[in-house]
């Protein structure tokens, strides 16, 4: 008899991104990417593009509750990111879940804490992010934020690497959760530097500016990438290293989709 070699399960609770560069999609084909098998819980339906979001409809708190019990179930996750959640009700939705879980069963969980789209749209309710914040940052592995969300979760103005260093410890205080402080967005920086802070480890990654490419969902592939790596087995300081490797990776062989840029 022919016996299939088992691989990790990780899960993805986001948005679906019509457009395939972002969301849901992005996360899948990067789990594939990395030989885990990829689950999903949708959040909600967006009508988008790379250069803009029309429509979002969310799904219900028990659709959303429903989709991660079956995950669950029969394909419990190593690890799992949550990405664009948008209500305030889904957020608590999953905070409780996750909580309700024994620590054992829960596994690993990287929060992407996706507020505002690229080209303005705001992904989060604002009363969901006070839930955000007290329910669910508490109960995460790892926390993802831009240099925009690090702004709103620490509560300072981060326009230095050094800035970024301390917004990072300060979003550790107030939550306990390891955070990576992504700085692609540094104005008058030479490289791609993120900041990691898990309480005792401290450290930079950078990588070169990759010229003339303009990318959507390189935040959705790092956190996704990640989780891949916690999947797998590799420690936090490990997994947050091959997420860089791999999104620099990306960006430096993406391509064209249409009028667009993908990442490869």
């Amino acid at each position: 008899m022919i016996v299939g070699k088992q691989i990790p399960v990780a899960l993805t609770i986001a948005g679906s991104d019509s457009g395939g560069g972002a969301g849901i999609q992005a996360d899948l084909k990067t789990f594939a990417a990395l030989g885990v098998h990829g689950a999903s819980a949708i959040t909600c339906l967006t009508a988008q593009n790379p250069k803009r979001v029309l429509r979002i409809e969310p799904v219900s708190p028990e659709m959303l509750r429903r989709q991660i019990i079956a995950i669950f179930e029969e394909l419990p996750p190593a690890a799992t990111k949550t990405g664009m959640l948008f209500t305030a009700e889904n957020v608590r939705g999953v905070a409780e879940f996750f909580r309700t879980l024994p620590s054992r069963q829960r596994g690993l969980l990287i929060v992407d804490p996706v507020l505002v789209s690229t080209s303005g749209t705001r992904l989060l309710e604002p009363k969901g992010l006070k839930i955000l914040k007290e329910k669910l940052l508490p109960l995460a592995t790892l926390v993802t934020p831009n240099l925009s969300e690090a702004e709103i979760l620490s509560g300072q103005k981060i326009s230095t690497v050094a800035q970024m260093d301390a917004a990072a410890q300060k979003i550790h205080s107030r939550f306990g959760c390891a955070v990576l402080v992504k700085g692609g967005h540094l104005r008058n920086s030479k490289m791609a530097t993120d900041l990691f802070f898990d309480g005792k480890n401290k450290f930079a990654l950078s990588a070169p500016f990759v010229k003339r490419v303009k990318t959507h969902g390189t935040g959705c592939v790092y956190s996704a990438a990640i989780c891949a790596a916690l999947a797998q087995g590799k420690d936090l300081p490990q997994a947050v290293h091959l997420g860089k490797k791999f999104v620099t990776r990306a960006i430096e062989g993406s391509h064209r989709v249409g009028s667009s840029w993908g990442l490869g």
